[in-house]
């Protein structure tokens, strides 16, 4: 029955995807925004969404958090477009100018034939970072989940390789090549924004969160640069925004550190930020989880 349901899934968004193609991307993200919005609204996912609302900011106006609830749940859909339509996101990027001092710090690192870590979260269009890297003689693998919809993976797959090679899906295995690759010169970007169980008890926006401190340990073990990196939407277009190397330390700091960047982010845009994540797994909330997030 579950199989079943995957392939009507995946069916009924390749129809969706080939019904919009002929759009403008402008226009193919309202109508993906507006599916999505819907999508969040009469399903369970509009509690998540709210839930981890109430617990960042619980005194937000009612007309405020109604309107970020609305704006998320669209984000989704614009998100996700770029990744569908990779190639037309590929193209947009073309002329995308990078900000920030990570910049310099990326060319840097290839000319010294070292590789780079590149932190960012599913906020804005963040696969346009790896686009215009790309253009700039940059590129950057990716590391990723699988899909739990075998009829979706592909979709999905295909669309952010795209952005720059390799895709590496998570797991033992794929810790192996990412290692084999970056200790080669490689690049690799990883989304640390995400609730994992064997983290480290960091804040995130001000709460406690299980952080993987995976990409600070790659870094500090292999002496890469660990450059944030944001693409946040702003005047109808994404900004790619290339932030100064987090100095080395310990893994938690640096990860805090992280953590504290993309907060900032997420709080000048909030509905850009993908709220529907169970960032927050407070079942799993232990003594040693809150002493961390108290200090």
């Amino acid at each position: 029955m579950k199989r079943l349901s995957y392939w009507l899934q995946a069916a009924l968004l390749r129809t969706l995807l080939v019904l919009v193609a002929a759009l403008p991307m402008a226009a193919r993200r309202r109508v993906l925004g507006f599916v999505t919005e819907w999508a969040v609204r009469l399903t369970p996912l509009r509690a998540r969404l709210g839930a981890n609302l109430d617990r960042v900011w619980p005194d937000l106006p009612p007309a405020r958090r109604g309107a970020i609830l609305r704006g998320a749940a669209r984000n989704v859909g614009r998100t996700l477009t770029g990744i569908w339509f990779n190639d037309d996101l590929a193209r947009e990027a073309a002329d995308l100018v990078p900000e920030g001092p990570g910049l310099d710090a990326l060319r840097e690192a290839r000319r010294a034939g070292r590789g780079a870590v590149i932190v960012s979260g599913h906020f804005g269009q963040w696969e346009a970072i790896r686009h215009v890297l790309k253009r700039e003689g940059l590129e950057t693998g990716a590391i990723y989940r699988p899909n739990n919809n075998p009829f979706y993976e592909p979709i999905f797959r295909a669309g952010i390789e795209r952005g720059g090679a390799p895709i590496i899906p998570k797991g033992s295995a794929g810790m192996r090549q990412m290692l084999r690759h970056v200790r080669a010169g490689g690049f690799i970007a990883l989304l640390p924004d995400q609730y994992v169980g064997d983290g480290v008890w960091l804040r995130f926006l001000g709460q406690p969160a299980l952080t993987s401190p995976v990409a600070a340990e790659l870094a500090l073990r292999y002496d890469l640069p660990l450059i944030p990196a944001f693409a946040p939407w702003e005047d109808g277009r994404p900004r790619v925004i290339l932030e100064a190397p987090i100095p080395p330390s310990d893994p938690a700091a640096m990860m805090q550190a992280f953590n504290d960047r993309l907060g900032s982010w997420v709080e000048r845009h909030p509905s850009q930020w993908h709220w529907l994540h169970q960032r927050w797994k407070y079942y799993a909330f232990n003594e040693a989880g809150r002493d961390a997030a108290a200090e």
